[in-house]
């Protein structure tokens, strides 16, 4: 099977976003992907002054957009994430959003980014997703027609309970959209993708934005699929791509009845 992460040049114009997204989408479907998935906040700048701006409410105009992306192309898309808002009597909440859609352009699932990126690196970076998000709750793993997907975005890759959980839910893929910047890219991109693929014996695969550096939040790029070994599947640079990575899921058996560390949690 072979997954397609959308690399994409994210800018303030929303319906450019969902344009390119529209492009990059077929063209990984062209080139055979099955399992396609774009970045972090797609349609919108990642920053706190935008999310209110372009958030949406229930299956606005970015979803109605991304289940035809689905349908027309016939894959599984895990649709990055957009800023989503929740109105509940008179109370609104923001929610950094991915929806799962199934090839017949049907909503399988939906993750609400449950760990906020709030960080404070001296001399690095400082972001503070509190300030206009919520939470999510929930762990999300999704029986899909490539199989059985956990997904998770961007920060909560730092909590391997979290991932542990998909895993022991039957997750064999976890796909996670993500922005990782300047300073935590560099550091700890690949290694979250390898040691959580180790960790739990499936594979891993990350979707970031293309690194704009005159944006107001400077993504690290470098898309990734890690295999339950942990060895790089795919990995690439910062600049606008489709990647294009073939995975075999019976690798995830393979490698489980080798070292069975995951039967202690099965």
């Amino acid at each position: 099977m072979k997954i397609g992460l959308c690399q994409m040049m994210v800018t303030a114009d929303k319906e450019d976003n969902l344009r390119k997204a529209e492009q990059m989408v077929k063209e990984a479907a062209h080139k055979g992907a099955k399992l396609v998935m774009l970045p972090e906040m797609f349609q919108c700048p990642y920053a706190n002054a935008y999310f209110s701006q372009y958030a949406e409410e229930g299956q606005g105009q970015s979803f109605q957009r991304l289940s035809a992306m689905a349908r027309d192309n016939r894959v599984t898309l895990v649709g990055g994430s957009i800023p989503e808002l929740v109105r509940e009597n008179t109370e609104e909440r923001l929610y950094n959003t991915s929806y799962i859609i199934g090839p017949d352009g049907q909503l399988l699932g939906r993750h609400r980014k449950v760990h906020l990126f709030d960080v404070d690196v001296p001399g690095g970076i400082r972001f503070m997703e509190s300030d206009t998000l919520t939470a999510g709750e929930d762990i999300t793993v999704v029986d899909t027609p490539v199989g059985r997907i956990g997904v998770g975005i961007c920060f909560d890759i730092r909590f391997a309970e979290m991932f542990r959980a998909m895993s022991c839910a039957g997750a064999q893929i976890i796909c996670v959209p993500a922005a990782f910047n300047m300073t935590t890219g560099p550091a700890h991109w690949e290694l979250s993708f390898r040691m959580r693929a180790v960790d739990n014996q499936c594979f891993l695969a990350g979707c970031s934005p293309a690194r704009d550096v005159k944006g107001c939040y400077v993504a690290y790029g470098h898309s990734i699929v890690t295999a339950p070994w942990g060895n790089v599947v795919a990995q690439v640079d910062e600049s606008e791509q489709v990647v294009l990575a073939e995975i075999d899921l019976g690798e995830v058996e393979r490698v489980r009845a080798s070292l069975p560390i995951m039967k202690e949690y099965m």
